[in-house]
């Protein structure tokens, strides 16, 4: 837990003995799959340190479709916005596995970032990364096709939760099929099109909620 809390953004400009104090400071979670953290439109005045499992952030429309934001995992946080701007959840959280997260109050953050600005500083990147990507999602969804997006969404799963093997790089994303479609902003039916192709041509190798990456460059070169 140490190891995995020592590379979260909120942890990285704290000493041993610092990083000790905090974390005594925050209280422990834990979620089944399926069960959400928060719902969208929730009062948030906390952000939470994913240990272990991995979360989904999804918000819905008004005619029940849903839009699949992003998939955390171990470092990551969720709710870092509220301790900035506190006000209403803008999705909701829910549990892709059986999830252990640490969370922490507004009130018991800002002393620390008053004593500490490169705590505040530490949390200010993480908040541009996660801009970053977002601002790549929608540049995907306007000049990128569905089988260019979930090359592009295989790969960034990869980097973040494979495990090298013996036959290329496992990737157990926890995914259904309408969830992968969800976090690409397609069809279920398109991108299991466009999963069925790569697996022909032997890029990729399908999995119950997990694939095996074959052909990473050339999956690379479909990415763009």
């Amino acid at each position: 837990m140490d190891d995995v809390l020592r590379r979260a953004a909120l942890f990285a400009a704290l000493d041993d003995d610092q990083a000790a104090e905090l974390r005594a400071s925050m209280t422990e979670v834990t979620l089944a799959r399926g069960e959400s953290l928060f719902h969208e439109g929730d009062p948030g005045d906390r952000l939470y340190v994913v240990v272990e499992g991995k979360v989904k952030l999804h918000r819905a429309s008004p005619d029940g479709r849903e839009n699949m934001l992003a998939v955390l995992g171990p470092s990551e946080m969720i709710g870092e916005l509220s301790l900035f701007d506190p006000g209403p959840r803008t999705a909701t959280a829910t549990a892709l596995t059986e999830v252990k997260l640490l969370g922490l109050g507004h009130g018991d953050l800002l002393p620390l970032l008053h004593a500490r600005p490169e705590v505040s500083i530490a949390l200010l990147r993480a908040i541009a990364r996660r801009l970053r990507r977002t601002n790549d999602v929608m540049s995907d969804l306007v000049f990128s096709d569905v089988p260019g997006r979930v090359a592009k969404a295989l790969l960034d799963l990869s980097r973040r939760f494979g495990v090298q093997s013996d036959e290329g790089i496992h990737v157990a994303h926890d995914l259904t099929q309408e969830e992968l479609a969800q976090l690409v902003g397609a069809s279920r039916e398109t991108v299991n099109k466009a999963l069925a192709d790569f697996a022909g041509r032997g890029w990729l190798k399908l999995e119950a909620r997990a694939v095996v990456l074959l052909d990473v460059e050339r999956l690379s070169r479909r990415s763009r």
